[in-house]
């Protein structure tokens, strides 16, 4: 009967246990077992564990948020964390506190380009995200073994928990350093330059502008020694954003040129961007659809929107007003800024690169997605095979 009372007992605290979270309240390390000195991997202060045994003479058994299994004290294991706590710094432990102008918690960054981040510790997992050299990358716990899984997702939770080896994150690449090694290498050594010159690029891409056009020189290189046409024309595309955005207008500047911007939608101009909802009905008859969006942050005009094939707009039906918010281009629907500057179907991505390109924000993450960035808002251009094909304005929260 005790021995029953126990394994109820037992069950319970077990159930407990798995309905409470468990977060580390210093730095420590997973030992493979008590009083041990041998061990599997850092935790850095705040992790979070899960309980696998009771507490056994001052240790539990945990489970790290990448599955290994072992031992912390007992007087690290805490179920929530304050001010008060007395964090143990580990001299060893690699790991990167937040607070260093990239992340703001525990992380490491990216050193591999174009890295697979998996749903599971698994090469043939989902691929939930590719991540770039110099990403930062939430690190609770890292192994010792650089071949084993580490959880970059900063959660025990499925829906947010990535996995990479350990191998590919560190800590920051230095810029000056991966150039210098790509110098040095023999211009024979295809693959080690084509390796090299990707994590300068993307690296370049996670610092400041400056660095984008000697990052693409050496890439070019690269590029053209491999003879991949459609790679050459990607790469003289990006050179160009580079040297644009190297040249880049201050925020003065910007406003100016676009403070003054309409839509000429089917030879009727909006003058600024905004309709009266008549007219919007008048010009385009009924929409395909009406939809209530969530607008928490209150930014359009209204929740109410109107979807057309050439455009979709935020009207406000009783104050009879409607403001533009993406628009289709094609023959009958073009962005003005001024005279000289129209943004229509028959601008090329290479074109609106080269006359524009000291105004606009790019990302290696958005390819053929450009931004103009104002006070209160965007605009959001994109481009499709070549070809201007949207425009957005987006509204800041």
């Amino acid at each position: 009967m005790k021995k029953l009372y126990f394994l109820i007992a037992l069950f319970l605290s077990l159930v407990l246990h798995s309905q409470e979270r468990y977060f580390l309240n210093s730095d420590t390390r997973l030992y493979t077992s008590p009083n041990s000195t041998s061990f599997l991997g850092y935790f850095k202060y705040g992790a979070e564990v899960r309980l696998l045994s009771e507490s056994q003479n001052g240790w539990y058994k945990v489970q790290a948020d990448n599955f290994n299994e072992g031992y912390v004290q007992e007087k690290f294991v805490a179920t929530r964390l304050n001010a008060k706590d007395v964090k143990i710094k580990d001299p060893e432990n690699p790991i990167l506190e937040g607070g260093d102008n990239y992340y703001g918690g525990n992380h490491f960054f990216v050193l591999a380009a174009g890295l697979k981040a998996r749903a599971l510790p698994d090469k043939n997992s989902k691929i939930k995200e590719i991540l770039f050299t110099g990403d930062p990358v939430p690190v609770d716990y890292v192994p010792v073994n650089e071949n084993d899984w580490v959880n970059i997702g900063g959660n025990f939770s499925e829906e947010y928990s990535k996995y990479t080896l350990r191998k590919f994150i560190g800590l920051r690449p230095n810029f000056d350093s991966l150039i210098k090694d790509f110098d040095k290498l023999d211009v024979n050594a295809l693959a080690d330059r084509k390796t090299l010159s990707e994590r300068i690029v993307e690296l370049a891409w996670n610092s400041d502008y400056s660095k984008l056009i000697p990052a693409y020189q050496r890439y070019s290189e690269v590029v053209k020694q491999i003879n991949d046409p459609k790679l050459i024309a990607d790469t003289e595309l990006y050179m160009a954003i580079a040297k644009g955005l190297s040249k880049h207008k201050l925020p003065e500047q910007i406003a100016a040129f676009a403070q003054k911007a309409e839509y000429s939608l089917k030879g009727v101009k909006t003058k600024s961007l905004y309709f009266t909802q008549k007219d919007l009905v008048k010009i385009f008859g009924q929409p395909t659809k009406k939809e209530s969006i969530g607008d928490e942050c209150g930014v359009y005009l209204s929740d109410l929107f109107y979807y057309y094939p050439d455009l979709q707009a935020s009207v406000d039906e009783k104050k009879n007003q409607a403001e533009i918010v993406k628009v289709f281009i094609n023959e009958n629907n073009k962005l003005i800024f001024n005279p000289n500057a129209v943004l229509d179907h028959t601008l090329s991505e290479k074109a609106f690169i080269e006359k524009y390109g000291t105004y606009i924000e790019a990302s290696i993450k958005s390819p053929h997605n450009y931004s103009i960035i104002l006070e209160d808002s965007q605009f959001r251009i994109e481009f499709k095979d070549g070809k201007l094909y949207a425009i957005e304005i987006f509204f800041y929260c």
